[in-house]
């Protein structure tokens, strides 16, 4: 456990007397899950950090209105949300559930702040995995909409992800997608039939399955 504890992201780096020192400290919280149990709530306040040990998880994210969710799955070990902890809006913006039995740890936001924040090398990690998250968000917003079709499909779905590989599920309908990329229904559902005939995604009533978006780019 303490080895794997030393894998997370933000305490990667981090001196073993430092890290002995944090566990004497904290007040770690250790939890197993059923596959199908929610975690994280989306709308929930975040008022600690969760990571995920081992398992594997699905994160939903819906659209405003609701009119479509991208899923997609996280292995071990992974980091819930740490950009949630702080902010205007410190709720969870996703719902994460355990795809398989999973197990977390959780710590506290006071804990974070009072004692965790003081080691440089937690800081250094915490900082780039949010300067990361915002960087990637604001490369989107200046990259120009491609005029293929079949590209802006593509443009939409990775623009919406948070990893740009593995399996994603997009739940829509053709209209709400059509209406997304600015085209017709007939031209969308052609350019995806084309791309499912490569072996790029498959099509479900209201559902697409992404198995690699790597090989989408």
């Amino acid at each position: 456990m303490y080895d794997t504890l030393l894998q997370l992201p933000l305490f990667q780096g981090l001196a073993h007397e430092d890290f002995t020192s944090i566990l004497g400290k904290v007040k770690l919280h250790f939890t197993k899950h059923k596959a199908g149990e929610v975690l994280v709530k989306k709308g929930a306040a975040c008022g600690q950090l969760v990571f995920i040990l081992n398992g594997e998880i699905a994160s939903s994210t819906s659209s405003t209105d609701n009119s479509y969710t991208f899923t997609e799955f996280f292995q071990a070990p992974y980091l819930i949300e740490p950009q949630s902890l702080f902010g205007m809006n410190t709720s969870y913006v996703s719902t994460h559930v355990a795809r398989t039995e999973v197990r977390t740890v959780t710590i506290s936001k006071a804990f974070v702040m009072n004692d965790l924040f003081r080691y440089e090398i937690f800081r250094l990690n915490y900082m780039n995995i949010i300067s990361n998250r915002a960087q990637t968000c604001y490369n989107r917003l200046w990259t120009k909409v491609p005029d293929k079709l079949e590209a802006r499909i593509v443009d939409f779905i990775l623009s919406h992800i948070e990893r740009p590989s593995g399996e994603k599920i997009l739940k829509i309908k053709m209209e709400e997608l059509a209406d997304a990329i600015n085209d017709t229904r007939l031209s969308v559902s052609k350019a995806l039939n084309g791309m499912q005939e490569e072996g790029l995604l498959t099509l479900h009533r209201g559902e697409i399955i992404i198995p690699d978006a790597e090989k989408l780019i």
